[in-house]
């Protein structure tokens, strides 16, 4: 019970890592709002987490939809300890046949998000001078991946707001570290791992020879979040197997 009396917001919370996340957290008994425009099938969770768990409707590229996430979510558990921005998108395609509104969207969803997601919920954190803030990028942001250029540079652009952050609300009591995993059988590596010819051109990148599975990654948000990394700050931590990429 690392977690016991910790309150949690996750964006993305509903389904793939953020759903996995949010599970690890209540075991750990941490109370969770699983948050995301889409509710997915999240009652199953909430029925069975002896009301520690809520769904929250968010748009992560709206400030007033996070900002009243981050109310409600005080409101209903008393105070916000962890912030996981987890919510983002990824959408296909070379430079030069990449849409701009797709670049738009990845921009608004994967960096604005995060930023979005950290200014609204400072107030709770610096009002009870403590936090925890883990910001989800991907193994991708410092591997260069043919076809994802929205995706890699977004996700680069939040492991260095994460250390930007991190030097700045240090002194509040706020810890800032970021979470990047490599292909897991959950979100967005599914549908790569369950394609045979292309997980074998990918297979041999990885020294474990295995996708990462789910609940590792929600093990790696657990020690973020709880007393035991008190003295990481600014950090990425890759889960990731041993991953090599040419």
């Amino acid at each position: 019970m690392r977690l016991d009396g910790k309150v949690a917001v996750v964006t993305g919370g509903t389904k793939g890592l953020g759903r996995s996340i949010a599970e690890r957290f209540l075991r750990e008994g941490a109370s969770v709002v699983c948050a995301a425009r889409n509710p997915h099938d999240i009652d199953t969770l909430l029925e069975t987490s002896q009301g520690r768990a809520r769904y929250c409707y968010v748009d992560v590229t709206d400030e007033d939809s996070l900002h009243k996430l981050m109310r409600d979510s005080s409101d209903t558990f008393g105070r916000i300890d962890i912030l996981v921005a987890n919510a983002g998108i990824s959408k296909d395609g070379k430079v030069g046949r990449l849409d701009p509104a797709a670049w738009q969207s990845m921009v608004a969803t994967n960096l604005n998000g995060v930023f979005l997601s950290t200014h609204a919920v400072l107030p709770y954190m610096e009002a009870q001078g403590a936090g925890r803030i883990i910001n989800v990028s991907s193994s991708m942001a410092t591997r260069v991946a043919i076809g994802a250029a929205g995706y890699c540079s977004t996700k680069a652009a939040v492991e260095m707001f994460t250390r930007v952050s991190a030097m700045e609300l240090a002194s509040k009591g706020i810890l800032v570290n970021s979470l990047a995993p490599g292909i897991v059988d959950e979100g967005m590596g599914r549908s790569l791992t369950a394609n045979d010819k292309v997980w074998a051109a990918y297979q041999r990148r990885f020294a474990s020879r295995r996708p990462g599975r789910a609940e590792e990654v929600a093990d790696a948000a657990v020690f973020l979040a709880s007393a035991e990394s008190s003295y990481v700050n600014g950090h990425v931590l890759e889960v990731n197997g041993g991953l090599l990429w040419a």
